[in-house]
């Protein structure tokens, strides 16, 4: 196991209820920086409240959630102050400039032209044109940086978004069911845009599509009733009765 000072996120006895409902139970996660991370589960297993918490739009009730090397406390902090800190979350349905093109969006998303004044006054140099070709290299869009985002497909409104929140250099990228409402080939271009990102980034990524998951999956976590319950290989999690039980609600299967 690794050191706890090299965990990009440490989550040690979190609890979280809503009216009487344990959402979050007793949970503890631990991750290593620059780590790519896949966690799964049924429904109502946590997922969602899970990506809350750390975020801030919920309060633990008990418990911390530590980022970074300088051990953050994220629940003593406001939802401002933890994406200050470095930490991006992409929701299942994206959000981008529909009126602006692909490379604007980008260049709105920088941190040097966020804000009303910052953006009226924020000119490009040479650095930031050169980040922004990067980031649109990265997630394949180069060739339709003047295309309006409006008119982009689901997989490439997906991929913009993604870009827009590298824009801002995360260093933890929170992403919810990427591969929801994609075709085949647009999962499969969002998997492998994932993977490359790897290591430069830490990213958690919430999932229900499990070939999307073997495509991606490096560690896997099952997430059950709001704790832990298995973490591993996909062919691990594949095999384990436990899993096979509570995830497909049968117990003599494979996590399919």
């Amino acid at each position: 196991m690794s050191k706890p000072q090299e965990f990009i996120l440490t989550i040690e006895n979190v609890n979280k209820s809503f009216e009487g409902f344990k959402a979050i139970s007793d949970l503890n996660f631990y991750m290593d920086k620059g780590e790519l991370r896949t966690i799964i589960g049924p429904n109502g297993a946590g997922k969602s409240t899970f990506l809350d918490l750390i975020t801030g739009k919920i309060k633990t009730d008990t418990g911390k959630i530590l980022f970074g090397n300088e051990d953050h406390d994220l629940t003593k902090l406001r939802e401002y102050q933890i994406n200050r800190l470095g930490i991006a979350r992409k929701f299942q349905t994206p959000s981008v400039y529909e009126d602006h093109t692909v490379f604007d969006n980008i260049m709105l998303s920088l941190p040097e032209s966020r804000g009303v004044f910052s953006s009226i006054f924020f000119r490009l140099d040479s650095e930031a044109k050169d980040r922004i070709t990067e980031i649109l290299k990265t997630i394949r869009l180069k060739d339709m940086e003047t295309v309006i985002a409006g008119a982009l497909s689901h997989g490439q409104k997906q991929w913009l978004e993604i870009g827009m929140l590298l824009a801002q250099q995360p260093k933890l990228l929170l992403v919810d069911e990427p591969a929801a409402g994609m075709s085949d080939d647009e999962t499969k271009r969002t998997g492998e845009l994932l993977l490359s990102l790897e290591e430069k980034h830490s990213i958690i990524v919430i999932e229900h599509d499990m070939e999307f998951v073997r495509q991606i999956a490096r560690k896997v976590t099952v997430l059950h009733q709001g704790k832990v319950i298995k973490e591993g290989s996909m062919d691990s999690i594949q095999s384990d009765p436990t899993v096979a039980e509570v995830y497909l609600g049968r117990k003599h299967s494979t996590a399919a």
